[in-house]
Order: structure tokens, then sequence, then C-alpha cells
């Protein structure tokens, strides 16, 4: 396995909204978000493109923990519950299949009472190429 929170540390456009990297392993990955002031859209409750953003990060440093260059090519999610200022989110990212070619993961956002925000699949393909961390 590669240092996943290498990876993470070059990351400036997550690091840039608060996304913290938590921990990684073969094929998973976790990543999280206080939500603040910052984070609120129009209508005062969290910006789903912040819960995205956080649940693609851990998609792709799951993707990318084995140390192959890995890249989304498809991506869905699907909100279950809005979130507020002040809400804690943690994205896992867990690797559910995986060929040569692709790669396929599942990832989780909940808040920190346990309640599921989001539900993320993800697709990726492998390149084949080493990841240079």
């Amino acid at each position: 396995m590669i240092d996943v929170e290498a990876l993470a540390r070059r990351d400036a456009f997550t690091r840039g909204l608060g996304i913290e990297f938590v921990e990684a392993s073969l094929g998973r990955a976790v990543t999280r978000v206080a939500i603040e002031e910052r984070h609120l859209n129009f209508n005062r409750v969290g910006h789903g493109g912040l819960t995205f953003t956080l649940a693609d990060a851990a998609f792709g440093y799951a993707c990318n923990s084995q140390g192959v260059v890995s890249g989304s090519i498809d991506a869905h999610i699907v909100y279950s519950v809005a979130v507020r200022r002040g809400d804690v989110l943690t994205a896992t990212a867990v690797e559910i299949s995986r060929s040569s070619k692709a790669s396929t993961y599942r990832i989780d956002v909940v808040r920190g009472d346990g309640r599921m925000v989001a539900a993320m699949t993800g697709t990726a393909l492998i390149s084949g190429k080493p990841v240079v961390v």
C-alpha cells in the first residue's frame, strides 16, 4: 500500500474546503468534515456539493490506495437527509469489486450521530501506472 496520507496532503482543493483525511487501508479510505457557515447553501443547510466532494475524496484515496493510478469514470450519489452547521460528516469508501481494468466502490456518508446522509457508488478505471507519492 502507498502512503495515502501523502496523496491527501497534495489535495489542495479538499483541504481548502476543510475536508480531512482520516485513514486508509487497501481499497478503503475515510474522510471527514465539520459543517461550517461557509458550507451552507441558500436554504441554510449543508451544500450537496460539499457532501459529494467529501465522498469523492474518500473514493479517490481508496481507489489509488493499491499504488496504481485510478480515476473515476462513473459516480452516483443519493442524499438522505440535510445537514446543518455543526454537524460532522464522515465518508467511508470501501472497494466492493476489482478486476485488472476497473474497481467499484461504495461510499457511505454519515453524521456524527450515525445517521446516513448520503450513499455514493463509484467506478474507477485502473491505468496500470504506478502512483507517484
